[in-house]
């Protein structure tokens, strides 16, 4: 597939997952998916060290969750390596300063993200795809994904799937339910600031075009990895520099 597809596919992208995730929320999310039969990307950190996502007492049962909504249907991503965002680099997603990956040398990120991968795949997951906390990587993210064997990504702000540096990119645009009329988006959550309202606002969302939700497995089989044409790469110039214009204005509102 090339053309956009209307009307729009969803595809629901869980991020910052890990024994310590915030137990209550989480909880009341996967019943969510459940009801409506959702198979979300779920983005799994291997080897937290992020205290701002110890947010719960360490869950003894969360790995086997992983596992049962792998078997479900659920595609497993690999969220970085240890989550810390200390790293200054340019990346390829200029919406945050600093990272985990953008800056790092190749030798350096290719072992994380071995690394990371073969702790997944000690707990019995099958990651198919790699999530950059806080959108870091650079080129070389893109060498040592592939140098590992990872064909695809979740990123980037265009309609649709596309292939740059050698990487399939599947788009993540949305941080909040929007309803859109065509093209294939995914909706990030964090289940660790999913408050009452906005699972609300969400569950609203679900019920009413949960019949637009997608999956990872369909995308890859439906869409070509090609690059993007001109007009969808305006498309994403434009809508990267509304996103970093409207990030730039809230942290100076905040200072």
């Amino acid at each position: 597939m090339t053309r956009l597809p209307k009307p729009a596919q969803l595809l629901l992208r869980i991020d910052d997952l890990c024994p310590t995730v915030h137990a209550r929320r989480w909880g009341r999310l996967r019943e969510l998916l459940h009801e409506h039969s959702i198979c979300p990307i779920l983005a799994v950190v291997p080897a937290n060290e992020d205290a701002h996502l110890r947010v719960s007492p360490p869950d003894a049962g969360f790995w086997q969750q992983m596992r049962d909504m792998q078997s479900a249907g659920a595609t497993i991503a690999l969220h970085g390596y240890t989550h810390l965002c200390s790293q200054k680099g340019r990346g390829l997603i200029p919406l945050h300063r600093t990272g985990e990956f953008a800056g790092l040398e190749i030798d350096e990120q290719r072992h994380r993200i071995a690394a990371g991968r073969d702790i997944l795949r000690g707990h019995g997951l099958n990651p198919e795809l790699w999530v950059a906390p806080r959108h870091s990587f650079d080129r070389n993210t893109l060498r040592a994904l592939r140098d590992e064997e990872f064909h695809y990504l979740s990123d980037g702000l265009a309609r649709r799937p596309f292939e740059r540096g050698g990487i399939t990119w599947i788009p993540m645009q949305l941080w909040a339910p929007v309803k859109r009329t065509s093209g294939l988006w995914t909706l990030c959550i964090h289940p660790n600031s999913l408050d009452r309202h906005e699972f609300q606002r969400l569950q609203r969302f679900v019920q009413l075009f949960a019949g637009q939700f997608t999956t990872f497995h369909r995308v890859v089989e439906q869409f070509l990895p090609a690059p993007l044409g001109g007009l969808e790469r305006l498309y994403e110039a434009a809508a990267t520099l509304r996103m970093r214009l409207r990030r730039s204005l809230r942290r100076r509102r905040r200072n």
